[in-house]
């Protein structure tokens, strides 16, 4: 005897889903529990943020960084810079964000402490030496890191054909001391 001869013997035609009914109720199994989660995934993570304590964590969402006026010397619009944690002056560690223009680059200088630097976004040149020659510039695009060695001249910026500025997080250990490698020279460069 055949399966199918079996079913209809013993059930109505009735009780079976079509193959159409199936894979919708198939489709509804599988949905069902994941939007049946989404309020609640959404209610847990508002929740969450809710419940963090400033004393603990401290959070500086992007529309609340408070962005300033660049390095002494430097032409408004050359770039800006941002003061997360500590400062480039202050003793202790420091987290800065710089905003580098296209168009201009420093002069080449150096720093008494190493300096730690992730590109976020945009594409930063960076090179080493007392001889600024921007076209010998390596690029360092969003996502790559930069640990410049304390007391070594090097010099950075962003070429001035370039689609947007380069954003980059400083780590390290102030005060900085800038030094440019020739004072008698202005600190920045114009492409």
């Amino acid at each position: 005897m055949d399966h199918r001869d079996f079913l209809n013997g013993n059930f109505s035609s009735d009780m079976f889903l079509s193959e159409r009914e199936i894979c919708s109720t198939r489709r509804a199994l599988l949905l069902a529990p994941l939007l049946a989660a989404l309020p609640l995934a959404l209610s847990e993570t508002a929740a969450l943020a809710g419940r963090l304590n400033p004393s603990e964590t401290q959070v500086t969402l992007p529309d609340a960084i408070k962005w300033s006026g660049w390095i002494n010397g430097f032409p408004p619009h050359s770039g800006e810079m941002a003061a997360l944690y500590g400062g480039l002056d202050k003793p202790g560690p420091y987290v800065v964000l710089m905003k580098w223009y296209p168009g201009y680059m420093s002069a080449p200088h150096t720093y008494a402490t190493d300096r730690l630097s992730l590109v976020l976004s945009g594409t930063w040149w960076v090179n080493s030496g007392a001889d600024f020659d921007p076209d010998s510039t390596v690029p360092v695009p969003a996502g790559g890191f930069v640990r410049r060695i304390a007391r070594t001249p090097h010099y950075d910026g962003v070429k001035k054909d370039a689609n947007e500025p380069a954003v980059i997080g400083l780590f390290g250990i102030a005060p900085v001391q800038f030094e440019l490698v020739d004072p008698a020279k202005p600190r920045w460069r114009k492409l």
